[in-house]
């Protein structure tokens, strides 16, 4: 299959300004974002930023970069122009990696991009895996979803979610990597914010507002964490470094 990814990377962050050009052993993190994006066999690797700073980084380092506006609400607002710049036909597969996100998987990238691409019903695809500490299952700064018997998402909250009234239900981390189809990234910036997404702080929860499907591929590994805050950089390094 042929797909892109498109990382959405702005300067401007309230818990970390500055964020994708903080040094990770030498190199941007928006960089290591785009080596692993890259090396899931994408076709072509894009960052949409609408910094000059970030701009020259990325393009320094040999990858390619699209110039967005600055009031964007969301990342996927930002692909959504970046993929229109980009001339993308109708039914081209594209991928949102996160440009924090400098460990993910690149079999990952590829698997939801496969995902989307197998299932017409599908309007997105997402990611998640398997949560097996209390701590995580109850913070806030972690997402939560729940699918139902077909694998699509039901819900995304920063709640525990499901309630374990009884048992022990499985909770499953979500991980904010997405693939759509050009098509649908346009219809989605067109969508008017949901109610859902505002309180919740979850742009995805538009998408299921507005009727829209999520197919989500459940990872058996857990996924590496990406950098939220400067608080998040140590263990990431360390993991970068092989410790």
């Amino acid at each position: 299959m042929s797909f892109s990814v498109i990382i959405p990377a702005r300067y401007a962050s309230s818990r970390y300004p500055g964020k994708p050009l903080v040094d990770l052993n030498g190199k941007p993190m928006v960089v290591r974002v785009c080596e692993r994006a890259a090396a899931s066999g994408a076709a072509a690797v894009h960052v949409a930023t609408d910094d000059e700073r970030i701009a020259r980084a990325v393009r320094s380092h040999g990858f390619a970069v699209v110039m967005t506006r600055a009031n964007h609400e969301s990342g996927t607002d930002r692909l959504a122009e970046a993929a229109q710049a980009l001339r993308l036909a109708d039914d081209a597969v594209i991928v949102n990696v996160q440009g924090d996100e400098p460990l993910i998987p690149p079999q990952l990238v590829r698997q939801v991009a496969e995902r989307l691409q197998a299932d017409p019903a599908a309007a997105m695809a997402s990611a998640c895996h398997a949560i097996h500490e209390a701590a995580q299952a109850a913070s806030p700064h972690v997402v939560k979803v729940v699918l139902d018997a077909q694998g699509y998402a039901l819900y995304f909250s920063r709640s525990r979610i499901p309630y374990a009234r009884s048992g022990n239900p499985l909770c499953y981390r979500h991980e904010g990597i997405y693939a759509y189809r050009a098509r649908f990234l346009r219809q989605y910036a067109a969508l008017a914010p949901a109610p859902l997404e505002q309180a919740e702080a979850l742009e995805q929860l538009r998408a299921l507002w507005h009727g829209h499907r999520i197919a989500v591929v459940v990872s058996e590994a857990e996924i590496p964490p990406g950098v939220d805050t400067p608080a998040d950089l140590e263990p990431v390094l360390r993991m970068l470094r092989g410790g």
